[in-house]
C-alpha cells in the first residue's frame, strides 16, 4: 500500500449532531462499523477534509429526499479538529493508491454503482493491522469523487482529535455556500 503522511496542523471537519455528547469520540464506528471498518472492531472517527466535503455529505444524507438542505432546520453541527502530529495514513485517493489497496480506480463508483462497504471493510482492516492511522480516501459522498475523507484510527485510547474552537451551527456552515 502506499503511504502517506497527513499535513500536521490541517483542520478537519466533522458533520456531528449537536446532540451528540462527544462529536470526536471515535467507538461509534468501533461498535456499529463504517465504510472502512467493521462493527466491533478498532475505532474510527469519520472526517471531512474540507467543507465541500463536508455539505457533500449532507446532501449524500438527504438523496432521494423531497426536501433539500436549505428546506431543513436540523440538529448538524460542524466541528473543527486537528490530529496528533504525524499521521501515517494508506493513499485511497491516487489511482496508484487504490491500485495496491485493491480499490476500483473508479472508486467511490464501480459500474456506474457505489462501491458497498463490504469492499472497503477488508482494507480498512488490512490498513489498520498494518499499524498506519488510516485511510484518506476519495469521498463516497461525491459520486465523481472529488471530495476528501479521512477515517482516522487513533493509536490507543489516549489519541485523540482535538477540537478547533466552538462547533458551527448547520446554518451559519451552510449558508456560506
Amino acid at each position: 500500500m502506499i503511504v502517506e503522511r497527513l499535513r500536521d496542523g490541517h483542520r478537519w471537519l466533522r458533520v456531528a449532531d449537536e446532540h451528540w455528547d462527544d462529536p470526536l469520540d471515535p467507538t461509534f464506528a468501533q461498535v456499529h462499523g463504517g465504510r472502512w471498518n467493521p462493527p466491533h472492531s478498532f475505532p474510527v472517527l469519520y472526517l471531512n477534509e474540507d467543507i465541500d466535503t463536508a455539505r457533500a455529505q449532507i446532501r449524500h444524507l438527504l438523496a432521494g429526499q423531497p426536501v433539500g438542505p436549505e428546506d431543513l432546520d436540523p440538529p448538524y453541527v460542524l466541528v473543527t479538529a486537528t490530529l496528533p502530529r504525524s499521521q501515517l495514513v494508506a493513499d485511497a485517493v491516487t489511482d496508484e493508491g487504490l491500485i495496491e489497496l485493491g480499490v476500483p480506480v473508479t472508486y467511490p463508483v464501480e459500474n456506474g454503482m457505489p462501491v458497498p462497504w463490504k469492499r472497503c471493510r477488508p482494507v480498512g482492516v488490512e490498513v489498520h493491522d498494518a499499524g498506519l492511522r488510516g485511510v484518506h480516501c476519495r469521498s463516497a459522498a461525491t459520486s465523481d469523487g472529488s471530495g476528501r475523507e479521512l477515517a482516522w484510527f487513533p493509536a490507543r485510547p489516549a489519541s485523540r482529535a482535538r477540537p478547533v474552537g466552538d462547533p458551527v451551527p448547520f446554518r451559519e456552515w451552510w449558508g456560506s455556500e
